[in-house]
């Protein structure tokens, strides 16, 4: 007896189990539904355990005096092994606060035996199917309101206020999720301004697709703020972080990351990559990837991994775009092949040509970018993009 996956068609007749072991009392709900056999189809049993080995129904009409069940237990086992589906007690004359009782207990409904004619047998019937329906809408309702705050969640904590005092710097962000909305990824990115002015920047991409993995990135970005707060040298905080991703995740994830620190004076940076794809340096309308030199292995593959920095120099009013696999590689129309960092990169130093006013509205940038992307995929992306564009001034 399933939970049915759609209600019945306007004008099918219901679908109802009499549960029932009284040869008589079954005599007569079948003798008050015979009239209405175009309204109901009527399927009985005499015992708990073959109601609960019954095709799926509609609705129950369930006898609390069953020879392998009392009271409310039958109740009770029925709810349990089909949520979804109406119950509606019946009861004898004397035992009408047992059915009370049994509303209480999640029936839709009770009746007395020896009080009801055929059209209200079959109105209580299709009413305590409508209400089943009602409360499964409400209950359903609920739940997604619920994974709709933890999602809202788990995004405050992959994608935090970002803790910076340097009037000169602007780092904005957008997060985006796959084809599936209702799910977050693993996705995240801080930024961090020490006492001394040294920025720290992380982004990162914890693989695989859920709430698992985005509970995940957020452990890592917490992980990874409170390590650079405490002052700890990067190649230090990226092997604690691997420490942690390796007792908190499930089935073998592994994260990229991209880490920068960016001086004091804003002149250089310098970067470590753990299987991640190199951020876009801006200078003007021009730029260019940076170089993928010491390129490491993504945490959580091999223990004893080494993540060699590489120095850069920064010219006057940069800028500096840091991004997730998922802005890349989304497929080009007309192309078997997927889009590729370096095109999304051209894509991104076309659209800042386009628009040389581009430092005024700089999330707009960060938002043609994902719609063109997603017009050449024609269609939403599969995995979550995360953008982050941070400019000096």
């Amino acid at each position: 007896m399933d939970v049915l996956d759609a209600p019945p068609r306007a004008g099918q007749p219901l679908r109802v189990l009499l549960v029932e072991d009284d040869d008589g009392d079954a005599f007569l709900v079948s003798e008050l539904l015979a009239d209405l056999a175009g309204h109901v189809v009527l399927h009985r049993v005499d015992t708990l355990a073959a109601a609960l080995s019954a095709p799926r129904v509609d609705c129950v009409l369930l006898d609390l005096q069953l020879p392998d069940a009392m009271g409310l237990t039958a109740l009770t086992r029925v709810r349990q092994h089909a949520p979804g589906t109406a119950v509606v007690v019946l009861t004898g004359h004397r035992d009408e606060a047992i059915g009370v009782a049994a509303v209480a207990a999640g029936a839709q409904d009770y009746l007395v035996k020896d009080q009801v004619d055929g059209p209200l047998l079959v109105k209580a019937l299709r009413y305590a199917w409508e209400r089943k329906r009602a409360e499964e809408a409400e209950r359903q309702l609920l739940e997604q309101r619920l994974v709709a705050d933890e999602n809202r969640r788990l995004e405050r904590g992959l994608l935090p206020a970002p803790l910076l005092t340097d009037p000169s710097l602007n780092l904005v962000a957008r997060y985006r999720p796959g084809r599936d909305g209702t799910l977050l990824g693993g996705d995240f990115y801080d930024a961090v301004e020490l006492p001394d002015g040294t920025l720290h920047v992380i982004i990162g991409d914890v693989s695989g697709h859920g709430p698992d993995e985005a509970a995940l990135g957020v452990a890592l970005r917490i992980a990874w703020r409170s390590l650079v707060l405490a002052g700890l040298p990067t190649g230090d905080v990226l092997h604690t972080i691997e420490v942690v991703l390796r007792h908190e995740r499930i089935n073998h994830s592994f994260a990229t990351l991209c880490v920068i620190s960016v001086a004091p004076d804003r002149r250089s940076l310098r970067m470590r990559l753990a299987g991640h794809p190199p951020p876009l340096l801006i200078d003007g309308d021009a730029g260019r990837l940076l170089p993928m030199d010491h390129l490491g292995v993504p945490l959580g593959l091999l223990p004893d991994a080494a993540w060699e920095p590489v120095d850069v120099e920064l010219s006057p009013g940069w800028s500096l775009l840091l991004y997730t696999d998922g802005v890349f590689e989304g497929k080009v129309h007309g192309r078997p092949d997927r889009l590729g960092h370096e095109n999304m990169a051209e894509l991104v130093l076309d659209d800042l040509r386009a628009h040389p006013d581009w430092r005024s509205e700089p999330l707009a940038v960060l938002d043609r970018l994902i719609a063109t992307v997603v017009d050449l995929n024609q269609g939403p992306l599969d995995d979550d993009v995360a953008l982050a564009l941070l400019s000096h001034r």
